[in-house]
């Protein structure tokens, strides 16, 4: 999907690690896509927002939206959530294996 496509490719120009994407349509899930996104320190992932943000709405995007901790930035597209997670909380939460395992289910 190209949406996904180029939230990816935002995330890495601003250097995120670890984006992984996942199709959560055929699943009893609330969004339809979920973007992950290792952050490297509390400044790089308000840096990520504001990029997503600056290069996202003029195509139209909306930002229904956003929580924020140092640790995990959430943004809601509406059919999308995107997690900007430092490594320790993405370890912690285990959102990627959640995730896994809602496809599988």
């Amino acid at each position: 999907m190209e949406r996904i496509k180029k939230i990816k490719e935002l995330l890495d120009e601003k250097k995120a690690l670890d984006i992984v994407d996942y199709d959560v349509r055929d699943n009893d899930y609330f969004v339809d896509y979920v973007v992950v996104a290792t952050t490297m320190a509390n400044k790089h992932g308000a840096a990520l927002l504001d990029h997503l943000k600056k290069n996202l709405k003029p195509l139209g995007e909306e930002f229904i939206g956003v929580d924020e901790s140092d640790d995990w930035i959430l943004i809601d597209l509406g059919d999308m959530l995107i997690h900007l997670m430092s490594e320790e909380y993405r370890a912690k939460y285990q959102m990627d294996k959640f995730l896994q395992e809602l496809k599988r289910s």
